[in-house]
């Protein structure tokens, strides 16, 4: 796997991460303070914050311990970018047990549509005036495999990922003409901690047998943040309002 850093790619910009603290939000991290950026990071959970922080070392890197899906942690955000932000990673999402619209409850409905779905909504509602002022900006979303068909995961998160391609795609078209991009980026299967588990033995029976065969191997996390940070770059000024496959050619099954 090779996913050579680009030095100096974001020097002199701040960008926002979300889900931060492991998995693809912690390598998109790394990668864009590697690459020069300041960079405020938020999670959920405020001891990985603190474990990054301490891995990091850097006073480019600012942490926010929030709920995404909550107005205040977003005025959080806004508040240690300094009011100030270039790029936006919406990446933190959650799981939704695979559980069929039969099984669904309004609280895992609700939940699930919060964090994958009204949070990147709220932080990109956010950091638009700011960018619509300076005429620059760019934002990527993490969709999902999950968001261009319905066997890879629940109800929910289908639903969910489905919509943050919607959004992705009217953002684009809004404020393209503005100087903002807005991308998103649909993993796979990929080598993280957030909890997938079979908890209706239906989907189990329906959608396991599709999975087995079909999924690539998962991808690493760096893979995953090596696209989203192309996104985020100038290197891909001519593309907005795509949904890149990161998905090691599981769309193309």
């Amino acid at each position: 796997m090779s996913t050579a850093i680009v030095p100096g790619r974001f020097e002199g910009k701040t960008a926002v991460v979300t889900g931060a603290g492991s998995g693809i939000g912690k390598a998109t991290t790394l990668r864009l303070l590697a690459e020069g950026a300041t960079v405020v990071a938020s999670d959920i959970s405020a001891p990985r914050l603190e474990e990054l922080a301490a891995e990091v070392g850097s006073d480019r890197l600012k942490t926010v311990a929030g709920d995404v899906a909550a107005p205040d942690t977003i005025e959080a955000i806004l508040a240690a970018a300094d009011g100030v932000v270039d790029a936006l990673a919406n990446n933190a999402g959650i799981m939704d047990a695979f559980l069929p619209v039969a099984e669904l409850t309004d609280e895992m409905w609700d939940r699930v549509l919060g964090v994958n779905v009204t949070g990147p909504m709220r932080l990109t509602r956010a950091v638009l005036p700011g960018m619509i002022e300076r005429g620059s900006g760019t934002i990527v979303n993490t969709a999902s495999e999950a968001g261009i068909r319905a066997s890879a995961a629940g109800t929910a998160y289908t639903a969910s990922k489905h919509a943050v391609v919607g959004l992705t795609k009217s953002t684009a078209f809004f404020y393209g003409p503005k100087g903002i991009r807005t991308n998103a980026v649909a993993p796979g299967a990929v080598m993280t901690n957030i909890e997938a588990p079979f908890r209706s033995e239906y989907a189990a029976g329906r959608v396991g047998p599709i999975m087995q065969t079909t999924i690539p191997a998962p991808a690493q996390p760096e893979e995953l943040a090596a696209s989203i940070t192309w996104l985020l770059s100038d290197d891909s000024s001519n593309v907005n309002g795509a949904i890149l496959m990161s998905d090691g050619g599981w769309s193309a099954v």
